[in-house]
Order: C-alpha cells, then structure tokens, then sequence
C-alpha cells in the first residue's frame, strides 16, 4: 500500500491510542513488524508546546520514517496550523482524528463528533491538505450513532479533498469500544473511493485480519487495544497475511527480554518518576495477557512501588515465576 510517496512494507499498522502509542510503544511495534505507527493525538499550539504532554508526544527522533502525526481539534483554522506545526517536528505524514469517542474530546466537537458536521469536515479537510505538501490521512468511525453512519459520506468528501488514505474503526461513537465492530460499513467505503482503506476494530489474530481483508475489500488492517501487552501480534498477523501460515507462538522466555527491555525504554524516555508511573498500566497488560490468574494476585503488589529499580526488580521476579 501506498501513502503518497511511501510504500508500506507490510499490511499491519499501528492504530494511534491515547496513553499507549507513545514513542517507546511505537519503537517497540515497528521492531515487530507495523508498516506505520501513528503518534498520539496532538493539538500543536504555542501556549502548549511547553507543556510535558507535548514535549514527549512531539518527540520523534530516531524514528524510522515514514513518521505519521495524529493531530486532533475542532476548528479549520486550528487544525491547518496544527498540520504545518507537525510537519517542522518532522511529519511526513498528518492523520487527522475523527475517530476518539472520549467525552473530554468530543464536549470539545473535536475526535469522532465532528462526524455530525459533514460541511465542517470537508472544511476541516480541505484546510488541513492545503496547508501542507506532504500526505494527509484521515481515521474516523462508522459514524456518529447507529442511525447515522455516514462513513461513506464522509469518505468521499476526503477522497475529493485529496486525503490519501482512510482507516475506519468499525464502531460508531455511541458505541465506544463496546459491542462488536461491524466491517458492513467499511465495505461500503472501500466500494465507493479509489483512495486506500484500512479496517480496524477487533482484529485479534491473523486468520480475523484476512476474514477482515477478504470481506471490506480493504488495503490493510490497523490493530488497537489488542495490541497492549501483546505487541507480537503484529508480527502474528504479518506472516498470516504474507504465507496464509501462523506464525510460531513465542515462549515466556522469548518475550521477556523484549517486555523488560519496553518497560526500561520507558523509564529513560520519560525519567525515573513519570517513567515508573506510566510503566504500570504496561506492565499490567503483560502480566494480564500471560497468565490472568497471577496477573491479578501480581497487581497490587507492583501497582505501589514508586521506585522504577524496584518495578524492574519486582517486574522481572514474576516474569521469571511464569
């Protein structure tokens, strides 16, 4: 698949999540195999470039290119001078958010409630695409509500305003990550726009990811949420893709060195103390996706430790006891 100049080497990307595809989140899945790897929503304003949250989500150096930045608002203007803002933090792509269901995004008209104004979309797009010379992407949802799916819609005022790829998440914003994602939708899409599609939503394994391709018609699958404390998933879904084979499931032994290795990216990416409070959410994914039972007995006693030595120490201990 192609984006503009960029020739994707593989059918799996990275969806952009909030609080996961940080930079080591995003190091870690191109190591197993993403094609692309998008950043974290950004709203790049100057009274905000000195804040913490932008200071590491604009942080892409040694990244392998091409490097895609989310950005996200409610207003053309606003998100036409995110997109230049980006492209000198080193974009060489800009994907536009119209797919976060979060309240605190959509109270603002920003994510997937900008869906409900098709005209301020088009504005949106139309502003974004000629701000800037390198390729715009779009991820969205369904639609707002199950009454109103207007993906398709939506998806030919992108193709005219020259958006070179869409990735559609199956749910509406109703929905949230509720429910099942439905792939209907994405077909509909996928039948009507010469642009390139990417499916996400409830892609678990390989064999879902080419059921997914075979049925929208879609270009390539985005994984999300089933990635966090299972980034070899990727890979997983890769060499389905490529042989129609699954690929051999790795040992404990194999993946601990990887999983330690994440977390202590983490701790010198954000410094001892943030390091050590966001590896948490991290580490209890991994614990959870090895072995449930021990993960929750595990949990409480790691979730108090404000020592990032220490969460290595006691981290690895449980690692090595599985």
């Amino acid at each position: 698949m192609n984006i503009g100049p960029y020739k994707l080497n593989t059918q799996v990307l990275l969806a952009p999540m909030a609080g996961t595809s940080d930079k080591p989140f995003r190091l870690l899945c191109r190591q197993q195999g993403a094609a692309l790897t998008t950043s974290e929503m950004v709203v790049i304003q100057k009274h905000l470039l000195n804040t913490n949250k932008s200071k590491y989500r604009l942080d892409f150096t040694g990244e392998q290119s091409p490097i895609s930045i989310q950005i996200a608002g409610s207003e053309a203007s606003q998100l036409a001078e995110s997109a230049i803002q980006a492209v000198d933090f080193g974009a060489d792509i800009i994907d536009i958010n119209m797919g976060c269901p979060a309240k605190k995004v959509c109270n603002k008209a920003a994510g997937s409630a900008l869906m409900q104004n098709e005209k301020l979309v088009e504005d949106i797009l139309n502003s974004v695409v000629n701000s800037v010379d390198i390729p715009v992407t779009l991820k969205m949802r369904t639609g707002w509500n199950e009454e109103n799916k207007n993906a398709p819609t939506i998806a030919k005022i992108a193709e005219d305003a020259g958006i070179q790829m869409i990735a559609i998440h199956g749910r509406t914003r109703a929905q949230k990550y509720h429910g099942h994602a439905e792939y209907d939708t994405i077909k509909k899409v996928v039948d009507q726009v010469s642009i390139p599609v990417v499916a996400n939503g409830d892609i678990t394994s390989g064999k879902k990811a080419q059921a997914v391709l075979d049925y929208t018609g879609a270009e390539a699958v985005m994984l999300g949420r089933a990635t966090q404390g299972n980034p070899w998933l990727i890979g997983q879904v890769h060499q389905y893709l490529s042989t129609g084979k699954s690929e051999k499931t790795l040992s404990i032994n194999e993946k601990i060195p990887v999983i330690l290795d994440h977390i202590q990216t983490i701790h010198k990416f954000y410094g001892d103390k943030m390091g050590t409070q966001l590896s948490r959410k991290h580490i209890f994914w991994y614990a959870m996706q090895l072995d449930q039972e021990k993960g929750k007995a595990f949990w409480p006693t790691v979730n108090r430790v404000i020592d990032h030595s220490e969460q290595l120490i006691i981290f690895r201990d449980f690692l090595h006891s599985l």
